[in-house]
């Protein structure tokens, strides 16, 4: 690497929960003087909007199994055929130090050709559970980062707990000093990840409104709602005085996750990575068709931990919901030993970890 920057292709791509790592270490590695590059699918640039201008962006074709019908099944070979011949002569021709995979089926074709042309690589698995590409390709990479822990593994492979990294606009709100719940305005944060927030405009307003009078006339709830569910989600609550900001996206997430007394979500590995670096108190409700059953792995730490109360889908309505808001809202030294429980599962040091994995890596080959 003498004599010109070290030069790094991050593979992500399908969903935030992979750009959201993925951007982190970018962020990290630009600082430290790396060149970033990002290699993704279409659809998996959709979500690389917050990552650095610095970064450049390469986009190649890939396919899931998992969508469209006979026809699209039939396209799924030739497109991530295509993908990984393309990134075989993009890597060719500007060869990077290390590929670093954040799953997602985008990343196929960057760790395809990084194995093909025996560059070092390694992934980083952000859930409980390995995702479908993550697992093909675990034995196949120099390296393994998981961030939640334990995670089974195929045999014979072994990885480093280096936790999940947040972008730095959470890590500036690490250990914000939490306001313990009381007889003055409070803060609810309502976010559903990038799928299955339906259940939440459902049955989250419902819950609000069977609180206690007392309890419900301090609080304030920002809630994340898909576009489709705006209109009816603002109308209960206007309805009802409660006072309360619907939108389908958030930018300032950490802020009000740090202004928050409680946080109702569901249990994303990026969401879970969150609420324990900035110490938050949670009701988690896992996306019961999160593959693999990932979302309920991610939030055992939380619910062992004394962090967080989860509620399964299968019994999720609004009385049962307004019970379990209830009580961390009226117990303030609860919620406070809920919100210390939470820091001490997390890992604010997760993106440092992941650098020195990278570095370490690239160095070895390149020594």
């Amino acid at each position: 690497m003498a004599g010109r920057s070290p030069f790094i292709i991050i593979a992500a791509g399908g969903t935030g929960g992979h750009m959201f790592p993925a951007q982190a270490l970018a962020e990290a590695l630009l600082a430290r003087g790396w060149r970033v590059a990002l290699m993704t699918d279409p659809r998996g640039a959709r979500y690389a909007g917050g990552l650095p201008d610095a970064v450049e962006r390469r986009t190649v074709s890939s396919a899931t199994f998992a969508r469209g019908g006979l026809p699209a099944k039939l396209a799924v070979g030739p497109r991530i055929g295509g993908g990984i011949a393309a990134a075989v002569v993009s890597l060719l021709r500007d060869r990077p130090d290390i590929v670093v995979g954040f799953g997602g089926y985008p990343t196929i074709p960057a760790l395809s050709a990084a194995t093909i042309l025996r560059i070092p690589r390694m992934i980083h698995e952000q859930n409980g559970v390995l995702g479908q590409v993550n697992r093909l390709f675990a034995p196949r990479v120099d390296a393994v980062a998981c961030g939640t822990w334990p995670t089974p593994l195929p045999e014979g492979v072994e990885a480093e707990h280096t936790g999940n990294p947040v972008r730095a606009a959470v890590y500036e709100r690490a250990g914000a000093g939490y306001i313990p719940p009381g007889e003055y305005p409070m803060s609810l944060l309502v976010i559903g990840g990038s799928q299955g927030a339906r259940i939440l405009s459902d049955v989250v307003p419902g819950a609000v409104e069977a609180l206690p009078e007392a309890l419900r006339r301090n609080l304030r709830v920002s809630q994340q709602a898909r576009p489709e569910d705006l209109d009816r989600v603002r109308a209960f609550y206007e309805e009802r005085g409660i006072d309360a900001e619907v939108e389908p996206f958030f930018s300032d997430i950490p802020r009000r996750m740090s202004e928050a007394q409680l946080v109702i979500s569901r249990a994303g590995a990026s969401s879970v990575a969150d609420l324990t670096v900035i110490g938050r108190p949670a009701i988690l409700v896992p996306f019961a068709a999160a593959a693999a059953d990932h979302q309920n792995a991610n939030a055992r730490a939380l619910t062992e931990g004394g962090a967080a109360i989860r509620i399964p889908e299968s019994k999720l309505d609004a009385a049962t919901l307004s019970e379990h808001i209830a009580t961390v809202l009226t117990d303030p030294d609860g919620a406070a030993q809920m919100s210390r429980n939470a820091l001490a599962l997390g890992r604010p040091d997760a993106t440092d970890r992941l650098v020195a994995m990278v570095e370490t890596l690239s160095w070895k080959e390149t020594s």
